[in-house]
């Protein structure tokens, strides 16, 4: 029985935590997209997953069952200190170790073999190898924690980063890889498309959306404390919650983002312009040059002006065919691209028509006047590459 159809992220950080577990699904999907587009995305890579505990990890059960498939030249992963169900799955018989299943570790492997001689590598030859080894696992000092001295030792090794941080801390997180320069792969909440540290990321093509699970949600496990879940997992038996606003982000390429984006073709008698209203084929805001698009399937293709697109355009992007000048959250970025504040009389307006939210005059906010006041939410500034 489904306790709750949907999950917040705001009832982790009430509860000062983020344990949401990745399914080994997921992580399949998303890796599997970047291999079809290069093969050898990560041959001979170091890969990192710095917010996994080996113990229980799907990330790190990914890469070390797949360790030669991927041809890796080595996986580390570290886990922190108090982890909620570390040791619950890959459990070690290490009775000479007084080592806590919470305590945080670091576990590096450069290879797996078939230890089990069963014709194959898998997890269960990780955990013989892991037994027989226990001089690979160390335990970390600092707690395990991502920003700690011992964890960006470990991250300067490493060539790309694939986990799921905590999404209360993603904006540092996505800062400390940036200052070591380095590719990676990570779950984060939609909304940071917009944070006034991402978007500029965003902007210059320095990161981007994955292939998978954009504006749908994914489903995580999570600690069995948990009374908010949408249902049990038939085999694990585990509580399973869908976070709607979760996605993949990324600096690795991939065939997607690439491909170019159908567009609409607007009729002759169909103007942009502000003086034949009734007959435009898209309205214009009232304090901006630019039209409102309501999806990206409605993105016209012979307009060279500015667009205002959702955020979810952002999942068609292909950086060849579009260029992104702006983002409505950034109020010092609209000022700049020449937005004019919302005045008293439009927000009177806007109230007497029913709308609500904390706006006010003199607010950089993308406004239309037609049918009616409404001050539209969220938009990513466009325009065509080749156009303009």
């Amino acid at each position: 029985m489904s306790k709750s159809m949907n999950v917040g992220l705001g009832a982790a950080k009430a509860a000062k935590k983020d344990e949401f577990y990745t399914q080994y699904i997921d992580i399949q999907k998303e890796v599997e997209a970047y291999l079809e587009f290069d093969p050898d995305t990560f041959r001979d890579q170091i890969v990192y997953c710095n917010c996994d505990d080996p113990f229980e990890s799907n990330f790190f059960k990914f890469f070390a069952a797949n360790f030669n498939r991927l041809g890796l030249k080595k996986l580390i992963s570290t886990s922190y200190d108090g982890s909620p169900i570390a040791g619950e799955q890959l459990r070690f018989k290490d009775k000479d170790s007084e080592e806590k299943s919470s305590e945080a570790i670091a576990i590096e492997m450069d290879e797996v073999l078939d230890l089990n001689n069963d014709g194959a590598t898998d997890i269960e030859d990780v955990r013989l190898f892991l037994e027989q080894n226990p001089h690979r696992r160390v335990i970390l000092s600092g707690g395990g924690d991502f920003r700690s001295e011992e964890c960006v030792e470990l991250l300067k090794k490493a060539d790309i980063v694939v986990t799921n941080p905590p999404f209360s801390l993603f904006k540092e997180y996505v800062s400390l890889l940036n200052e070591h320069d380095k590719k990676f792969l990570i779950i984060g909440n939609t909304n940071a498309i917009t944070y006034l540290d991402i978007f500029p990321l965003i902007q210059s093509n320095e990161l981007w959306l994955g292939c998978t699970n954009f504006n749908v949600g994914m489903f995580f496990q999570v600690p069995d404390h948990w009374e908010k879940y949408h249902h049990i997992d038939e085999e694990t038996g585990k509580k399973m919650a869908r976070v709607s606003t979760s996605c993949w982000y990324t600096n690795l390429d991939h065939g997607r983002r690439h491909q170019p984006l159908n567009l609409m073709t607007v009729a002759d008698n169909l103007k942009y312009s502000r003086g034949l209203k009734g007959k435009e084929a898209y309205d214009r805001y009232c304090n901006f040059d630019a039209i409102e698009v309501g999806t990206y399937k409605e993105i016209p293709s012979d307009y060279d002006g500015i667009m205002g697109v959702p955020v979810t355009f952002l999942n068609k992007y292909n950086p060849e065919q579009f260029e992104i000048v702006g983002n409505s959250d950034d109020s010092e970025m609209m000022a700049g691209l020449g937005v004019e504040p919302l005045g008293q009389e439009f927000i009177e307006a806007y109230r007497a028509h029913g709308g609500t939210g904390h706006y006010s005059a003199n607010m950089r906010m993308l406004g239309l006047t037609s049918p009616k006041e409404r001050v539209i939410y969220k938009r990513l500034l466009i325009r065509h590459r080749k156009l303009a």
